[in-house]
């Protein structure tokens, strides 16, 4: 893979699926025309965040090649991802883009040791030849995340808690010494008591490890506190992009508004304010459908024009909106 200022890039990816057939049923467009970069020389926490649905999990899979795109091209360090190929190849782009998901005790099977998984990840990526140089490599990982070698050797997952096993699952994708990890709803399914704890690990990450998180939530509470840059997902669109204090602080899309109102307001200056898990509604399949903006079945400022016409995206106050509200106010 070539050298390049942009660690990841997503040029304007879509991607349909056919639902009860690929003659006979319909076509849903998961992901629609979404791009973004995360630079290599700049290590940084970007975030997905949207309500259920909304396609930021169908993104991550994609980067993490689990399926194909429809359009568009995925690229990392300056190579599209589909050129990709052989073991070399892949086990290259498996140790560099790591994924956290969501439920930690999907991760490993009941039945087995904690620590055998991460022996086996150390020796699988070449990080270790035997089980002796692999135990201070594994040490090491989940020193990073709080936790020793010495934890979780001989435990099972339910002898951990939820909050252990997860930061495990994270120890876990950096032994292979990432530069991306790819976090997907990482904090969910943790009580809301240890979330920041997980949070705080990939804060440390990016300042201290120089390794870049993809974080993807609905809690926007957590990605306030967390995150550099964030995008707004709606029904497989980004409909407003910019850093977290222009967009959070003062967003402009009106969907982006009515998410911030389920949010406590936050102190001034202290981002751990809105350390608050905030779920967000789901609504109707129908609007990944809607011609004209996703979002005009809901929209307090709804024109005409966004009932017929897809919103351009409008460059304004420092951040990108999708909105026919600004179109006048490109810079």
């Amino acid at each position: 893979m070539s050298t390049d200022a942009r660690l990841l890039e997503l040029d304007s990816i879509s991607k349909v699926f056919h639902i009860g057939g690929a003659l006979t049923g319909e076509k849903l467009t998961a992901v629609n025309k979404v791009g973004f970069q995360l630079r290599s020389d700049r290590p940084e926490v970007f975030t997905l965040a949207g309500e259920s649905g909304s396609g930021k999990t169908t993104v991550a899979r994609l980067i993490l090649r689990d399926f194909p795109v429809t359009e568009g091209k995925i690229l990392y360090e300056g190579s599209d991802t589909t050129r990709i190929r052989g073991r070399r190849g892949t086990m290259r782009f498996m140790s560099e883009v790591q994924p956290v998901f969501q439920n930690p005790f999907d991760t490993f099977n009941p039945l087995r040791r904690v620590a055998e998984y991460l022996i086996e990840t150390a020796l699988n990526f070449g990080i270790a030849s035997n089980r002796k140089q692999a135990e201070p490599v594994v040490d090491d990982a989940l020193k990073l995340v709080g936790l020793s070698f010495e934890e979780v050797n001989l435990r099972y997952p339910h002898e951990l808690s939820g909050g252990q096993i997860q930061r495990v699952s994270v120890a876990r994708a950096l032994i292979p010494r990432p530069k991306l990890i790819i976090a997907d709803e990482p904090v969910s399914m943790v009580d809301a008591s240890l979330r920041m704890a997980i949070v705080n690990v990939f804060k440390r990450l990016r300042d201290e490890e120089n390794v870049s998180v993809l974080y993807i939530t609905h809690d926007l509470a957590t990605a306030y506190y967390i995150s550099d840059r964030i995008a707004i997902m709606l029904r497989g669109q980004i409909v407003e992009t910019g850093t977290v204090d222009n967009v959070l602080g003062d967003p402009k899309h009106p969907y982006t508004r009515i998410l911030k109102e389920s949010v406590p307001q936050p102190i001034p200056e202290v981002k751990g304010a809105w350390a608050k898990s905030v779920a967000l509604s789901t609504t109707e399949v129908r609007e990944y459908g809607r011609i004209g903006c996703k979002f005009a079945g809901r929209c307090p400022n709804v024109m005409d024009k966004c009932r017929k016409v897809e919103p351009p995206d409008v460059t304004t106050a420092g951040r990108v909106v999708k909105c026919h509200l600004y179109e006048q106010e490109s810079e």
